[in-house]
């Protein structure tokens, strides 16, 4: 819904990058907005007060014709109309339905950031999870054999860490969690350092790779990474695209077939929830499998897949899905407080 009130610049720029992220926005259109933001911040205010007077905003780096336009209208203590426009066409929620499990999530256990295929640093992910109602967020890049995703080495990992506990320094009750999003190689083997895979909180394993193989090799490689005692969750499990983008590219992807029975089973048997990956150009697993994996008793796990901190709300979508097929509340972790989804996930 639309606002009257004036918004400081850097608040105006990182709404507006919110809410193109949010409605899957070209990523040029988000990352002009972001770096203005950048640009906002390392700038003094009187130096930017000066400028907008004398209309050499844009002189400064990553300023355009549309960011120095929201940038001088916030600071004359208006609201920028391309925001205002902006939330006059975005709606409150991104779909109907779910706003009771919605508001029973407490965290988000998948997300990346710009050390591996995110557009955006950490810092800003926790950000907006913060001013989502985030209780936790588990930050989830990349492992290095995911080389287009700029997948995360054990030393870039390591590094990861330690920024990780930095941060949550400075974040009160809010946690940021150590985590992975963590390939399952060709032999049902997880793709990092099992003494790594030690030291984080939560492990999301997916399969991104030979996609296509032939259903019972892909159950056995499956069912190999979900008996690996590090596994937590076991992400996009069909790995399908039914409305994707890429470079402005349709993008979509049959979904890998394996026997989700057995694959579900062994998930139970291993207390290795099943995401429900919120992306809207992923919906996985479709409902036909939530219902196995309901059948077979798993834990659930309604994450984002959010690449950019707008597509941190990508979770309605999950919740919509979960609160139809009837998913108890219960069964899903990130419902969870902290300390229960640690104590699950075996974190040391």
């Amino acid at each position: 819904m639309p606002h009257a009130e004036p918004i400081e610049p850097i608040d105006a720029l990182r709404r507006i990058a919110f809410l193109l992220e949010r409605a899957r926005a070209g990523t040029y259109r988000v990352k002009a907005f972001r770096q203005a933001a950048d640009t906002v911040v390392a700038t003094p205010r009187d130096e930017l007060e000066e400028r907008a007077a004398s209309g050499t905003l844009h002189d400064l780096p990553g300023i355009g014709k549309s960011t120095e336009a929201v940038i001088r209208e916030s600071l004359a203590g208006e609201r920028p109309a391309y925001l205002t426009s902006l939330e006059a066409k975005s709606p409150e929620r991104l779909v109907e339905g779910g706003e009771r499990y919605r508001a029973a999530l407490r965290g988000d256990c998948h997300s990346h950031s710009d050390w591996s295929d995110g557009g955006s640093p950490i810092p800003e992910m926790v950000a907006t999870a913060m001013e989502l109602g985030h209780e936790y967020l588990v930050l989830t890049d990349h492992s290095p054999s995911l080389r287009v995703a700029n997948g995360l080495s054990a030393e870039r990992l390591t590094k990861q860490l330690k920024l990780i506990d930095r941060i949550n320094e400075r974040t009160g009750d809010f946690t940021l969690l150590k985590g992975i999003e963590v390939d399952i190689l060709e032999d049902g083997s997880l793709d990092q350092r099992a003494d790594l895979l030690d030291r984080l909180d939560v492990r999301v394993a997916s399969v991104h790779s030979k996609l296509k193989m032939a259903k019972a090799p892909m159950t056995t490689r499956m069912i190999a990474a979900v008996r690996d005692p590090h596994t937590n969750i076991l992400g996009h499990c069909t790995g399908r695209m039914v409305d994707g983008e890429r470079r402005g590219k349709v993008l979509r992807r049959e979904q890998s077939a394996f026997d989700a029975e057995a694959v579900f089973a062994e998930c139970a048997a291993h207390d290795v929830a099943v995401e429900i990956n919120s992306r809207p150009e992923r919906v996985d697993p479709p409902d036909e499998l939530i219902g196995v994996a309901l059948d077979a008793g798993c834990l659930f796990s309604i994450d984002s897949d959010a690449h950019a901190p707008g597509q941190l709300d990508f979770v309605e979508y999950g919740c919509e899905r979960a609160q139809r097929l009837g998913i108890p509340l219960d069964r899903i972790v990130d419902t969870w407080p902290k300390d229960r989804l640690l104590e699950w996930s075996g974190a040391h």
